[in-house]
């Protein structure tokens, strides 16, 4: 049974979200993006995000008697990052005293610059016979009266008695939530950064980020360590089920991925390990026996966001340094969607949206703030190229893209370059242009030469080892059984929307944007995916790529608090759909797997 979700209004903005019971006033307002002035990341110590409950429950929390005045209590006055929702709310938000620095992300978003890591510069007082704090209870004070908790490992402890005495008590504190980073001589707040990770199948990109200016100071991708493994998931499942070695095998390999990755970074832009103080990571790599997702009922050992200390598994940034996972949504969708979700606003606004992340496993998101569902559909490796005759990586040579006329016209990767097999995209292509064309049924049959005589192209309709195919270039050439496999793949995922469009209610005139994710939906023609009846038959213009979204929602989360903790919150707010064995699944497979017939015949 679905929870009902509460109403919260925020005056004078009149703006209103539905958000479940249990959420916190100040992060039912980053869901909508409207600011409420913070200092201290949500945890009630800064006291600056006060608002005043108009309507519904005001419960006073020992927080609120310790920020606010009594007559402001009484008056309503509460931290709405203490006030939870638990009836619908009307609030009154005191205008921002200050303007949030902001920096434009993802698709199209603004995105309020808060970032998890802080720097605080102190000046603290000596000790003296009268004054004798020890240099925690020192540095702690003077947080508390910044606004800042702060919690304190064993080893960063032993740096401050020689780094406070050496700095003549003048500090930086570094902080990671609560977590005390560091503590540097003299100010070294304007030396603060962050990287990002997209650990995808096959690309690994870094993104290391000035946590105060927002701006990428440099990005790097480069071919996931893991691929000798297996080119997709489910290989490197099977890899790991070979005991504890094979699973440190494919964790070193991803950890040495990103290590070097971060060592290029540094070396780009000269700064150093020592002023990295957080890493979000979007992928597995903590080396987790993936076992059982091989296997029904496919539970994971963990779904929750976690933060670890980056020394637990050897990644070169902060020695005392942290790394944030996000959450996932179910067995096979998992950060990498959360991510991407992030980065769209999928989920956040009122317009009803698909999000595809097209590749082995096509992820799903569908609708808006009022309702969203989300699956996995498995796809198989034909969109990586793989099992297709002449298919290949998407990589200098393959064919990404495919026009047919009166002749064959081929966009290869790497320009005036000959061409040594086909991509995904290409093979995307290649089919919708055939069915165009007319060389192709809609059944998926390739037409024989003497069924299209007259047709410029019809000699290209050749024989394989007793099979039909298209040769598009010498030695290149698409066959029947590839274009069985791309039906297979395009069907599964067709079906995946088709199953979670009707749990929702919705049909294809209800759509407002089909949003493409991923590298591989990066480069594919939108009109081809429509024609291949890969998406829903929208109009072409609302058909959008998005591009690297799973990267963009890790460098936001890492940017921003206050959207990760949006991040935080998606796995309560969308509903996972498990497709294994439901019947309207294996009904509508078969209903899809002839192409739509959209386009006339010539």
């Amino acid at each position: 049974m679905i929870q009902r979700k509460l109403e919260v209004t925020y005056l004078p903005y009149d703006r209103t979200t539905r958000v479940p019971a249990g959420t916190t006033v100040f992060s039912a307002a980053h869901w909508i993006g409207l600011p409420i002035d913070s200092t201290c990341g949500g945890r009630g110590t800064c006291g600056k995000c006060k608002v005043r409950v108009i309507q519904g429950r005001r419960d006073a929390e020992t927080a609120d008697h310790r920020q606010l005045r009594p007559s402001e209590i009484e008056d309503g006055w509460r931290l709405s990052c203490q006030a939870r929702v638990y009836e619908d709310m009307t609030c009154e938000v005191p205008q921002l005293l200050r303007v949030p620095k902001a920096a434009t992300m993802g698709l199209g978003r603004l995105v309020i610059l808060d970032p998890n890591v802080r720097k605080v510069y102190l000046e603290l007082s000596e000790p003296s016979m009268e004054d004798q704090r020890s240099d925690v209870a020192r540095l702690r004070d003077a947080l508390t009266e910044e606004g800042h908790d702060m919690v304190a490992g064993v080893a960063v402890l032993r740096t401050l008695p020689p780094v406070f005495r050496e700095a003549g008590f003048r500090v930086t504190a570094v902080l990671a939530g609560e977590q005390l980073v560091a503590v540097e001589a003299g100010d070294t707040t304007a030396e603060c950064y962050g990287v990002a990770f997209d650990v995808g199948t096959t690309t690994l990109v870094g993104t290391l980020m000035n946590l105060r200016t927002g701006m990428a100071a440099s990005v790097l991708s480069t071919l996931n360590g893991q691929a000798p493994f297996g080119a997709d998931v489910i290989s490197r499942i099977s890899h790991g089920m070979n005991g504890p070695e094979a699973i440190q095998e494919l964790q070193d390999a991803v950890v040495g991925t990103m290590n070097t990755v971060l060592g290029e970074l540094y070396r780009e832009t000269g700064v150093t390990p020592q002023q990295t103080y957080e890493a979000v990571v979007v992928g597995n790599v903590f080396g987790i026996d993936p076992t059982p997702l091989s296997m029904s009922p496919f539970t994971p050992a963990f779904m929750d966001e976690l933060s670890v200390a980056a020394r637990e598994i050897g990644l070169q940034i902060h020695p005392h340094g942290y790394i944030q996972t996000l959450p996932a949504l179910g067995a096979y969708v998992g950060a990498d969607i959360v991510a991407g979700v992030l980065a769209t606003g999928v989920a956040r606004e009122d317009r009803i949206r698909v999000f595809v992340d097209v590749g082995t496993n096509g992820e799903i998101v569908l609708g808006s703030a009022q309702r969203a569902l989300a699956t996995a559909a498995p796809a198989g490796p034909a969109f990586e190229g793989s099992q297709i005759k002449c298919g290949m990586r998407a990589t200098v040579g393959a064919i990404e893209g495919v026009q047919l006329s009166d002749r064959v016209e081929l966009q290869i990767i790497g320009g005036d370059v000959p061409p040594e097999g086909i991509c995904g995209s290409g093979l995307v292509d290649a089919v919708a242009q055939l069915l165009l064309a007319g060389l192709l049924e809609y059944s998926g049959r390739f037409k024989k030469p003497e069924d299209v005589p007259h047709h410029p192209l019809h000699d290209r309709l050749i024989d394989v080892d007793g099979m039909r195919a298209f040769l598009l270039a010498d030695g290149v050439y698409l066959t029947q059984r590839d274009i069985r496999e791309l039906q297979f793949a395009k069907g599964s995922i067709a079906t995946g929307i088709k199953v979670l469009m009707d749990i929702l209610g919705v049909t294809v005139d209800d759509l407002d944007e089909v949003l493409l994710g991923g590298s591989f939906g990066s480069y594919l023609n939108p009109e081809s995916a429509k024609i291949i009846g890969l998406v829903p038959p929208v109009a072409v213009d609302r058909i959008i790529a998005v591009g690297n979204s799973a990267g963009e929602g890790a460098k936001i989360a890492l940017l921003s608090y206050r959207e990760r903790q949006v991040a935080f919150e998606l796995p309560s707010r969308i509903e996972y759909i498990e497709l294994s064995g439901r019947s309207d699944f294996n009904d509508s497979f078969i209903s899809v797997l002839g192409f739509p017939q959209l386009a006339p015949i010539q």
